[in-house]
């Protein structure tokens, strides 16, 4: 640091940035880089499996957030390290491609990582443990290809997809309700799926959620729930066969755009003045009348003038109501959204078979029900439970649920659960690694063993002997040629994961290695870390 003047005699100082930066080279830079990773990896991994510890996270602002979810455990830490913060968007990119399998994937890097330093020590040059992995990335994601089957099922036949769902939800704090949450969030998909097409919208599924109540209340609502009221409280609470008007336009006078002043010196002024504010809002109302609306709703909001007189004139509004909701009722009910009273017409009202407004417990909470609509394209999840922590916690978990299902009808294929998949790629890259000459062979082998971390972990979460559980299973399977036992974790008595009905998707499996290995490639590759000086 030095002091210097300018020409005015203004001090400033002068900082040698260089000086201070730290730099790690060679092995000592990918030694570093493989612990952070594997720091990382390290947390997650009590959180894997049906017996995975939650983790409690505070927000700076002391919000508390409880979850079993891979990828929302690393969005919340505040992670400093470069590396670390690959490890968080491979967590990431898993859960915006598939969904589910979040912890898996960082757990499974981290162990390919382990293994990777064990070659460097031994002095295997990174790029060759890198096309070693790659080699063997390749064979594993064949295997699953040739191990996995086909599930059949249609709209009448769900159960496939429900046993899938159900794994997912096994790992997560709702496990004691896995059953019924799994059929809402099939059901749930199967309503808004094109089968034809193979594609499911997601944004059409509408989740919501209430503080109070408990876990088995939650319900699937074949139409919108929208956590409003009725704007006066007078208004029906119950309107059949309405007829929705949809606005963007508030109900008030207009307001000129440039700035203006109102003389008003005498009395008759002010009664024409509001004697037009009234004729206005009159024919606001009547012009809703005249298109056959029962129901206005609004996204801005109402003058009280304008709110008593929708009370007298028996039409039903509810104000205030969000665009992302309005889109949903619109799609819901067939409606088209209206952003000035001109245009409205009766073509463009949506029709719902019943709008009810329904209030929970002792509280003044109410919400607005839309339900038989023309257009069941759009449905609600409505949750319930004893703390906001706990609904939380259980959106994330159908939103994994709803992606599992999602993914089921992208793609039929399942491989079993439990580690039985981990445990058979492992046994065929070992096999394949005999075939290969040269170092790789190591990196082949290598990842075999990380593959084994997987169900490992989950053997230590279960409680039980982690290597004589991982040894007694790999030997059941080459022994009976059996690529679907895994590893007990619910004590059910049987290795057999197609007895114990614990599936997952083929491509969440294949995207779990091809991702983890990409990742590692990366790290592998770095040689030199240069960082900014700390002051």
């Amino acid at each position: 640091m030095a002091l210097a003047f300018d020409e005015y005699g203004r001090p400033f100082i002068i900082l040698k940035e260089q000086e201070r930066k730290s730099r790690l080279r060679g092995l000592d830079a990918q030694k570093a880089n493989i612990a952070a990773g594997r720091a990382v990896a390290r947390i997650l991994r009590t959180s894997l499996g049906p017996k995975g510890m939650d983790k409690m996270l505070q927000s700076p602002d002391g919000d508390v957030i409880i979850t079993n979810d891979g990828a929302t455990i690393l969005e919340q830490m505040d992670v400093d390290n470069q590396i670390a913060k690959l490890m968080v968007e491979l967590s990431r990119s898993q859960d915006y491609e598939i969904g589910d399998g979040t912890t898996g994937v960082v757990v499974m890097a981290g162990s390919l990582l382990e293994q990777a330093e064990k070659l460097l020590e031994r002095g295997i040059h990174p790029l060759r443990v890198a096309e070693g992995y790659e080699v063997a990335s390749r064979i594993a994601f064949d295997h699953l290809e040739k191990i996995s089957q086909k599930f059949e099922f249609g709209p009448d036949n769900i159960e496939p997809l429900v046993q899938t769902c159900m794994t997912t939800l096994s790992s997560k704090i709702v496990n004691r309700c896995k059953r019924a949450l799994a059929e809402i969030a099939v059901k749930a998909v199967l309503a808004v799926a094109d089968l034809e097409r193979k594609d499911v919208n997601l944004d059409l599924i509408k989740v919501e959620g209430k503080v109070g109540g408990k876990l088995e209340d939650t319900e699937l609502i074949y139409g919108i729930v929208v956590d409003k009221d009725m704007s006066h409280p007078q208004m029906p609470k119950r309107i059949e066969d309405a007829n929705i008007a949809i606005l963007t336009c508030p109900f008030e006078p207009p307001k000129p755009k440039t700035k203006h002043k109102v003389d008003i010196d005498t009395v008759e002024k002010f009664q024409t003045l509001r004697e037009q504010e009234r004729k206005y809002f009159d024919d606001m109302v009547q012009k809703c009348k005249d298109v056959g609306a029962t129901l206005v709703i609004c996204q801005w909001g109402f003058d009280d003038e304008a709110n008593h007189l929708l009370m007298h004139r028996n039409l039903p509004a509810v104000r205030w109501v969000g665009g992302v909701e309005l889109e949903l009722i619109a799609i819901a009910t067939g409606g088209r959204i209206v952003p000035r009273f001109q245009e409205l017409s009766p073509e463009k009202l949506g029709r719902a078979g019943i709008v009810r407004e329904k209030s929970f417990g002792t509280t003044k909470d109410r919400m607005l029900y839309i339900e038989q609509c023309a257009n069941s394209r759009a449905v609600t999840i409505f949750i319930r439970g004893g703390n906001k922590m706990m609904i939380e916690e259980t959106k994330r978990s159908l939103h994994d649920a709803l992606c599992v299902a999602r993914n089921l009808i992208r793609n039929n294929s399942i491989v079993y659960g439990g580690g039985s998949a981990e445990i058979s790629c492992s046994v065929a890259v070992e096999a394949a690694a005999d075939r290969h000459p040269g170092v790789e062979q190591y990196a082949i082998r290598s990842f075999a063993e990380a593959l084994d971390a997987i169900p490992l972990a989950l053997a230590e979460n279960s409680g039980l002997p982690p290597i004589d559980t991982l040894t007694a299973v790999k030997a059941q399977q080459i022994k009976e040629n059996n690529p679907f036992c895994g590893i007990d974790c619910n004590d059910v008595g049987t290795n057999d994961m197609k007895e114990q009905n614990v599936f997952e998707t083929l491509i969440g499996k294949q995207q779990q290695i091809l991702l983890a290995t990409q990742v590692v490639k990366m790290i592998l590759k770095i040689d030199d870390v240069i960082s900014p000086s700390e002051y």
